[in-house]
C-alpha cells in the first residue's frame, strides 16, 4: 500500500539544486516585514521533503488571513521508491500581501490537506521624522 509522510515544509526565498543532487535553501523564513500594504515579494519558494513509498500528487496553496487563496501551484506528480524520499519544490512569483496578519501555506497530498504552515506578515512602523 502506498503511503507518504511530510518530513518538513520550509518557506524560503529560493531553492537551488547543487552538484551532488543537494538542495540549497536561501532565506528561510516564518515572518515577513513590510513598510506598507499592499506589498509584494517577487519569489516565494516552498520546499517539501517526503518519505514513504508509492506514486503521489501534491499541490501547495497560500491563503490570506481571511482564507482567500492568493497563490497556488499546479498539481505535481512524484514517486518514492522503497527506502527512498522525494523533494518537491513549489515556486510562486509576485505574491501580494494585502495586509498584515497570519497567512497559511497548505500542502496537499492526493487532494487532502496534510500540513498547514503559518507565515506571519508584519507592518514595520516607520520612525517619525523630526526637524530640528
Amino acid at each position: 500500500m502506498a503511503s507518504a509522510q511530510l518530513v518538513y515544509s520550509l518557506a524560503c526565498d529560493d531553492v537551488r539544486l547543487e552538484v551532488g543532487n543537494k538542495l540549497s535553501l536561501m532565506g528561510i523564513f516564518e515572518n515577513l516585514f513590510f513598510p506598507g500594504f499592499p506589498s509584494m515579494i517577487l519569489k516565494l519558494s516552498v520546499a517539501n521533503h517526503w518519505v514513504g513509498v508509492g506514486e503521489f500528487q501534491t499541490q501547495v496553496r497560500v491563503l490570506a488571513p481571511d482564507g482567500r487563496e492568493i497563490a497556488s501551484s499546479g498539481p505535481s506528480q512524484f514517486r518514492i521508491e522503497s527506502d527512498g524520499y522525494a523533494d518537491n519544490i513549489s515556486f510562486f512569483t509576485n505574491v501580494t500581501f494585502e495586509r498584515a496578519g497570519r497567512y497559511t501555506i497548505q500542502t496537499f497530498l492526493n487532494g487532502k490537506v496534510v500540513a498547514e504552515k503559518q507565515i506571519h506578515v508584519h507592518l514595520i512602523q516607520q520612525p517619525s521624522s523630526t526637524v530640528n
